[in-house]
């Protein structure tokens, strides 16, 4: 099984519909067991919730420092 492509997989669906994403943050065994359809192991479910979870925390990341650059540019009128 290829976690990587499990992640990348996941990580298309939730950042398509933020409400899966809201709710994969509260439950992400649950969503994640729903997204893939398959059982895994415990510790492959785990290592794909950690990686998923450390690139949607740097896609906010990412989207709030654009919206605070976007907000940088219209103070100074840019």
């Amino acid at each position: 099984m290829d976690i990587q492509k499990i992640i990348s997989d996941v990580l298309e669906k939730l950042t398509s519909d933020d409400s899966l994403k809201a709710s994969f943050k509260t439950n992400p065994t649950k969503v994640l067991e729903k997204l893939i359809g398959i059982d895994l192991p415990d510790e492959q479910i785990d290592a794909v919730i950690k990686g998923v979870m450390a690139k949607i925390d740097l896609d906010d990341a990412a989207d709030k420092a654009k919206d605070l650059l976007g907000g940088l540019k219209n103070l100074f009128g840019k």
